[in-house]
Parts: C-alpha cells; structure tokens; sequence
C-alpha cells in the first residue's frame, strides 16, 4: 500500500502534469485565435514606415528598411501628395537613395509611407479622369471608380484582404491604352462600404455577392461581356463568383495576380510566417469557421474549382510568403485535369503581390497580350 508521501508524490505529478497541458492547451487555443483574427479581422491602415533624410536632385534617400531597400518601383505618399520611386541608386548604412520617376520629391524630414501600391485615385495616380460611382449592394452603396471606355466589355478589379481599391490600379494603364472600361470596386468592411453584420472578412464567402452587384451595375451603364482582375483574396471572391453566380457566363477571361487559391494552405503558410506548430493552422481554421459560419474547406480553388472556368492569367511571385506559390502549382494542375486554360506566369522575385514592382515592362506586357487576345 502507498504510503502518505507517495501518494503526495503522485498527487503533485499529476497536478503538474495537468497544469502542462492547461497552458499548452491555452497556447494553442491563443495562437489559432491569433491565426484566425490574421485571416478574418478587418484592419485599416494609414501610417507612416520610413523618413526623408535626403533630397538631391531627382533623387530621393530614405530611412533603410527592409521595405525601403527593395529592388523596383514603387511609391512615397505624405501629406496627401506622392512620388513615384525607381530602382535603388545606392545603398549605404541606414540611408537607402532612390530615383524619383514621378511626382515631387518631398521635403527632408517629411515621414511617408513607402508601398507598392499606387496612391490616390486614377487621376492622382496615372492622371486618367473617372468617375465614382456606388453600387448598391445587399448590403447598401458601395463606392467604385469608373473609367469610361470605348468597349462594351469592362475590367473589373476586386483588391485583396483588408487592402484598397488603389491597389488595383497597376494594371489601369494597359486597360486604358486598350480602351476598356475599367471598375475598381469596394466591398463590405471596405473604407466607405458597408460593414457585414459580424464586422469580419468572409475570405470571399460572402464578398463575391458585393462582385455580383458590380457587375449588375455595370450591366445597367452599358458593359455585356467582362474581364475580372483580382489580386490576393480578390482572386478567391472571382473564384466564389464564377463559381456561384449566375452572370459568371458573362466573364471572358480572368487575370489573377497571387490569388488566395486555397484557404487551409494559405493558414498553414501563415503558422509557417508565426513560427507556430502546424496543427495550430488546423485550430485556427476551425475559429475561423466557428466565429463566421464559413466552410473553409469550400474556400479552394483546387479541391471545387469553379464551374465556370474562363482562360486564366496566373501571375505569382516565387517568394511570396503570404500565399505560397504552391497554391498556383497545384491550381494550374487542376487546370490541365480539367481542360482549363491556365497561363501560368511565376516572376523570381518579389514579395506577395509585387510582380508588377520587381518587373513592370513584363507584367504590363504579360497583361497586354492576355487582354488583347480575341478581343471583342
């Protein structure tokens, strides 16, 4: 028979014991949470990331960072104003100096915040009058940019998670040299879009209804046929859309740039970026079903394809880490099972949705020819 200090023994074990599990279950339990509010919390963003510490000529030097340092064009907002950076000239301790293509140069000592998306409107960004319009959604108005065109077929872009419409104006360009009409819409939880009753992203479940209702209103001014661009989750609410709603008939082609193809790889990639185990990107999808209602596993482009399957331009960058271009990988292999016609275009570098930056004569001409093609 054990005696009363074994049995003390035992007893502390197993209280330790328990009270390991307690904290790894609450560790997990924090971490899919977390994982789940990376893929479902809605964010607004207007913040400054770097500071002018000098201005020469046409060149511009900013505080080093790993956002300013990167190789390709792209922008510094301030105050309400823009330039347009090129390539990096010279990179010397805390200091990186850029060229500046468009725009004015700002101040010394002016904070701005460095992307690779354009600023403002068309017109602030490429000088292209438009129009904005709302759209009326289940939901309520939604405002769009409209740049009118000669065509009665119009490209529709839908921006990414917690993202801006602005974001779609890289491709406004090539669309406008061709003579499309161009909408760049919002939808729910958007800045100036109506919130959704939960105040959470839908991961595309839901947002491709707001889609829908563009289209309906652009079938009112004029537009029979359509081209969808959609860039990170954007791509996932054209899937939704070709998938589910019944003017997918009217969509000719789609170009998608570093698309959220699958929702459970692009949560594993996401463990992978939090250094958390792999199981916690399965609890986390789990929370995020639970607090949305949402079947992530419908949320993949690979495992339910679309019905309706348009020729498709696939443009992924290989070192995204926010949607691994593995999810293009096995897309595309879906495709050839399928009979889909998918242009698959990998750029070698640059980050989630920064092909165009690390190569804009390339994207602009990959975009071009696809657009070009048996154009109506």
């Amino acid at each position: 028979m054990a005696s009363g200090r074994e049995r003390r023994g035992k007893r502390r074990a197993w209280n330790a014991g328990l009270a390991v599990v307690v904290i790894l279950a609450a560790a997990a339990g924090a971490g899919a949470w977390y994982g789940s509010d990376q893929s479902i919390k809605v964010v607004h963003y207007g913040t400054s990331n770097t500071q002018v510490l000098a201005v020469h000529g046409d060149t511009v030097t900013l505080t080093r960072t790993p956002q300013s340092a990167k190789s390709g064009t792209y922008w510094l907002e301030w105050s309400g104003t823009y330039s347009m950076l090129g390539d990096v000239v010279s990179d010397a301790p805390g200091g990186i100096t850029r060229k500046v293509l468009r725009g004015p140069p700002p101040s010394v000592g002016t904070p701005g915040f460095f992307g690779n998306v354009p600023p403002g409107d068309p017109k602030v960004a490429w000088g292209i009058d438009y129009t904005e319009i709302m759209v009326p959604t289940e939901l309520g108005p939604a405002p769009a940019w409209y740049v009118p065109g000669d065509s009665t077929t119009w490209v529709v872009a839908v921006h990414g998670q917690n993202g801006r419409r602005k974001a779609e104006l890289k491709i406004l360009p090539v669309v406008h040299r061709l003579g499309l009409p161009f909408l760049d819409i919002t939808y729910r939880n958007d800045e100036g879009a109506p919130p959704s009753s939960d105040g959470l992203l839908h991961l595309g479940d839901a947002e491709w209804r707001d889609l829908e209702a563009a289209l309906r209103q652009a079938q009112t001014m004029g537009a029979r046929r359509f081209i969808l661009y959609g860039t990170s989750m954007g791509g996932q609410i054209v899937g939704q859309f070709l998938g589910r709603s019944p003017l997918a008939g009217l969509v000719d082609r789609v170009v998608m740039d570093a698309p959220m193809i699958d929702v459970r790889m692009t949560a594993e990639q996401g463990a992978r970026n939090l250094h958390l185990p792999a199981f916690v990107a399965g609890l986390a999808g789990q929370v995020t079903e639970w607090r949305t209602g949402i079947d992530t596993d419908r949320l993949s482009l690979i495992r339910h394809p679309p019905r309706v399957r348009p020729p498709l331009l696939l443009i992924h960058t290989v070192p995204d880490t926010d949607h691994p271009i593995q999810e293009a990988h096995d897309l595309v292999a879906t495709g050839r099972r399928l009979g889909w016609e998918i242009q698959f275009e990998p750029f070698a570098q640059g980050e989630h949705t920064e092909a165009w930056n690390v190569d804009r004569a390339r994207y602009d001409h990959l975009v071009n020819r696809f657009l070009s093609q048996n154009a109506p």
